[in-house]
């Protein structure tokens, strides 16, 4: 099974950029988006061959996540549990019969931190939400988490140690995270390997290689024996963040 996620930062802009033809170079069988930025119903395209599964933010031009799946889902469910009211449209899970598969869209903490407290209130939901599901079946989790977790994961660690994305806050939410039974796949395959995600639009940090680690694909410690592969899509652009590639037995 292949899985693709990707921030493709407007769902619009990337039709215009490109984005058929990496759906078409990768045939996967998922494909998870995040910061859509659109509600379905502003469409004028469709995704031929996959079910569509959108969690749309309520806020216009904001946020929101999508999931193309090849596979009818047993169950889909927006956001984190029946109870939440989730009107950023930050998470997706794809219930199946042996997986759940999940993407998510973590807020970021903003400039000052701003938005630090609610972003570390999000990630103890988000971390009991995946507990509760991996009691359940494994888990594969992929999205736009927003935070490098290591010094090699971004260019420049020390500049940035209380900025968004790299604040020790964050940093120990996602080690949590992985404490709890969860396997960051691509530095565990590749654990000396300097590759990015994101880059900034300013100062030509693309071209310069100025770039973060913040997309992941996470699975259920017991899913990892069944992992192939896992592949930044580097060269890829179209957005800010560039796609990010699982090939995975289940």
């Amino acid at each position: 099974m292949k899985a693709l996620s990707w921030n493709v930062n407007g769902l619009r802009a990337a039709k215009r950029k490109g984005l058929d033809d990496v759906l078409k170079r990768f045939d996967a069988d998922f494909v998870a988006f995040q910061e859509i930025k659109m509600k379905p119903e502003q469409a004028d395209f469709d995704f031929k061959g996959y079910h569509a599964l959108w969690n749309s933010a309520v806020k216009p031009g904001y946020s929101g996540t999508l999931v193309l799946s090849k596979h009818s889902p047993l169950r889909v469910t927006n956001g984190l549990g029946e109870d939440d009211d989730d009107d950023e449209g930050r998470v997706i899970t794809l219930t199946f019969p042996d997986f759940f598969f999940v993407t998510a869209y973590i807020p970021n903490a903003q400039r000052e931190l701003t938005r630090l407290p609610f972003r570390m209130a999000y990630e103890d939901r988000f971390k009991e939400y995946l507990k509760v599901l991996d009691q359940q079946k494994p888990v594969i989790v992929c999205g736009d988490l927003n935070v490098a977790h290591t010094p090699i994961d971004l260019k420049n660690p020390d500049g940035n140690q209380r900025n968004a994305g790299y604040t020790i806050e964050e940093r120990m939410k996602f080690s949590a995270l992985l404490e709890a039974g969860f396997v960051d796949v691509f530095r565990t395959l590749h654990p000396e390997r300097i590759q990015y995600t994101w880059w900034s639009y300013r100062f030509n940090a693309r071209k310069r290689n100025i770039g973060w680690r913040i997309d992941y694909f996470l699975v259920s410690e017991r899913l990892m024996p069944a992992v192939r592969s896992m592949s930044i899509e580097d060269a890829i652009e179209g957005s800010d963040h560039c796609p990010i590639v699982l090939d995975i037995d289940v």
